[in-house]
C-alpha cells in the first residue's frame, strides 16, 4: 500500500454563471489529494493521511476519495473548517491563493498520526502542508519515523507566496530530503531550492550525500530523471491540447508511482536497484497520466482504462 501524506482542500475555480457573471466552482483538490486520487483510479492500493473536516467541503473530499478507490482508514477527522484555494488561471497556467488558518488539515499534531499497517511500503509527502505548523512538523516526524524500512518520496510543490518563515521551511525540507529515496521537483522548484550553473549541478546539491533518485519536470519540455550513478534519462511531454495545468505534476506523481508499483520496485531494497529501462518506463507512464489530466478542466486524473 502507498500512503499519500498531505493536503486535501477545495479548489475554487473561476467559471461563468448561466447569466455570464464570474463565479467560483468548488472542486475537490490539493496536491497530495490529487496524487492519491490518481493512484486510486489507476488501481493501486492507496490510502491518505490528511486532516479532513466534517463540514460540507470535508464530506465532499471524503466522498471523492472513496469514489476513486482511496482507502479512508488513516484520515484524521475534525470539526475545523476545510482549507480553500482560489485558483487563478492565465493562459491555462494556474496560480493559487490559500485560506488555511486553523483548518482541519493544518492543525494535525504528531500525537494525531496513525500507526501504519505492515502492508504500507511507500509514503509520499508534499504540498502546502509541509509549510505551516503544526502539521508540517507532524509529517516530518512521520517521514523520519518511517524512513528506516519504507520508501519515502517527496514533492515539495513549492508555493513561495504562502511561505511565512522561509528559514524554518528550508530546514524542514532539508531533513525530509535527507531521508527521501525519491524526490520530484519542477524546474521552478529546483531553482528556488538550490543555485547552480547547470541543472545537473543543482540536482547534485539537492541530493547532498544521499542516493535519492531525482526527477525534474519541465512542463512542455518533459521530465528528466537523475540516477545515483550520474546517469540521466529524459522523457518528452505527450502533446495534447491544454485546457489547464491544474494537477499536472500531482498526477504525474500518481502515474510514476503506479508504474513503479506494477514493476514491484516499491521496497527499500528494490527502488535503489531499478534499471534505467524501468525508470524510463515509469517516466513515460507518468507523462501519459499528466497529459490526459491537462487535456480537461481541473485536476481530473484518468482511470486505468483511459490509458
Amino acid at each position: 500500500m502507498i500512503i499519500c501524506c498531505g493536503d486535501a482542500l477545495m479548489d475554487l475555480i473561476q467559471v461563468r454563471s448561466e447569466a455570464g457573471d464570474p463565479c467560483y466552482a468548488p472542486l475537490a483538490g490539493g496536491a497530495v489529494f490529487n496524487t492519491a486520487i490518481s493512484l486510486g483510479r489507476l488501481g493501486v492500493d492507496v490510502a491518505m493521511v490528511s486532516g479532513i473536516s466534517t463540514d460540507r467541503f470535508g464530506r465532499q473530499l471524503a466522498s471523492a476519495l472513496d469514489a476513486s478507490g482511496v482507502n479512508s482508514r488513516y484520515l484524521i477527522r475534525s470539526e475545523r473548517p476545510t482549507t480553500l484555494a482560489f485558483v487563478h488561471l492565465k493562459d491555462g497556467q494556474a496560480s493559487y491563493t490559500f485560506y488555511d488558518e486553523n483548518t482541519a488539515g493544518r492543525r494535525i499534531e504528531v500525537s494525531d498520526l496513525p500507526a501504519l499497517d505492515q502492508a504500507v511500503t511507500t509514503l509520499f509527502f508534499g504540498g502546502i502542508n509541509l509549510i505551516s505548523e503544526p502539521v508540517a512538523d507532524a509529517y516530518l516526524a512521520l517521514a523520519e519515523r518511517a524512513a528506516g524500512d519504507r520508501v519515502i518520496m517527496l514533492d515539495p510543490n513549492i508555493r513561495a507566496d504562502f511561505i511565512v518563515n522561509e528559514a524554518r521551511y528550508r530546514a524542514r525540507l532539508g531533513r525530509m530530503l535527507a531521508v527521501a529515496d525519491m524526490v520530484k521537483v519542477s524546474d521552478d522548484d529546483l531553482d528556488w531550492l538550490v543555485r547552480g550553473d547547470t541543472e545537473l549541478e543543482q540536482v547534485k546539491k539537492l541530493r547532498g550525500d544521499t542516493d535519492a533518485l531525482v526527477i525534474v519536470t519541465k512542463g512542455r519540455a518533459g521530465a528528466t530523471a537523475y540516477l545515483k550513478d550520474g546517469e540521466s534519462l529524459h522523457q518528452g511531454a505527450v502533446r495534447v491540447e491544454v485546457v489547464d495545468t491544474v494537477g499536472a505534476g500531482d498526477t504525474f506523481n500518481g502515474g510514476w508511482l503506479a508504474c513503479l508499483d506494477q514493476l514491484s520496485l516499491l521496497s527499500k531494497q528494490e527502488i535503489h536497484k531499478a534499471h534505467a529501462s524501468q525508470i524510463q518506463q515509469a517516466l513515460a507512464y507518468g507523462a501519459r497520466v499528466a497529459a490526459l489530466t491537462i487535456s480537461r478542466q481541473g485536476a481530473n486524473p484518468p482511470w486505468a482504462d483511459e490509458l
